[in-house]
């Protein structure tokens, strides 16, 4: 299980977002993004190199709150091939300089994700060590393993991580609290995840995080 390190971090995380949002195709705010921490869970790389963090943040910059769902992957070095996705740079206080990615362009955040759809892997809660989360619901129609040599494609709607063979695993960037808090996957989903986060007026929503589709659908 990973450790969660309570220390500091310089640049902070809503520091780096709010830098680092407006550049995104989904991003629906304000030139500066006014940002809240809201939520979001962990999950364990097996090798213990890469941090994985599922934030959610909500933004009150716009006519109305918008709650985005930013995966990261935190390095000790640079990834190859990944300047694109770069969010930025920051000190820790305890393991030093870190690289933070998009983690949807990150290849260890994103098979760990698809090992989280199989059952494979267990979400963990985002600041307590070794405790798994508990808002967190998973769930899969078909069994097998899920090919993780994945096309990543951003646009208006979200994150789309394409398989060769068709099923098209959704990120929702944007997220939409569920009607009367109840999630139903949509028509044609094979899989999902979905989770919980605080509005800004204390209240707990509850939507789609992922959702795995099993056409070719992006």
């Amino acid at each position: 299980m990973a450790v969660i390190h309570h220390t500091t971090l310089k640049p902070t995380k809503l520091e780096l977002l709010t830098a680092w949002l407006p550049s995104r195709p989904w991003y629906r705010g304000a030139a500066e993004p006014e940002l809240a921490k809201a939520g979001g869970f962990r999950l364990d790389d097996p090798q213990g190199a890469v941090g994985i963090e599922f934030m959610v943040v909500t933004d009150a910059s716009g006519p109305r709150p918008v709650a985005y769902l930013v995966p990261l992957a935190y390095r000790g070095a640079p990834l190859e091939g990944a300047e694109h996705a770069l969010v930025g740079m920051m000190e820790h206080g305890v393991l030093g300089q870190r690289w933070a990615y998009d983690g949807c362009h990150d290849p260890v955040l994103a098979a760990r994700l698809a090992a989280l759809i199989e059952g494979r892997a267990q979400a963990q809660d985002q600041n307590v060590s070794d405790t798994p989360a508990q808002d967190v619901v998973v769930s899969r129609a078909e069994e097998g393993s899920l090919s993780t040599d994945f096309t990543v494609t951003d646009d208006r709607d979200g994150t789309a991580l394409t398989t060769p063979q068709g099923p098209v695993l959704r990120v929702h960037r944007v997220l939409q609290p569920a009607a009367d808090g109840l999630f139903v996957p949509p028509q044609g989903a094979i899989g999902h995840v979905s989770g919980s986060w605080e509005a800004p007026d204390g209240t707990r929503a509850q939507g789609a995080l992922a959702v795995l589709h099993g056409g070719s659908r992006a």
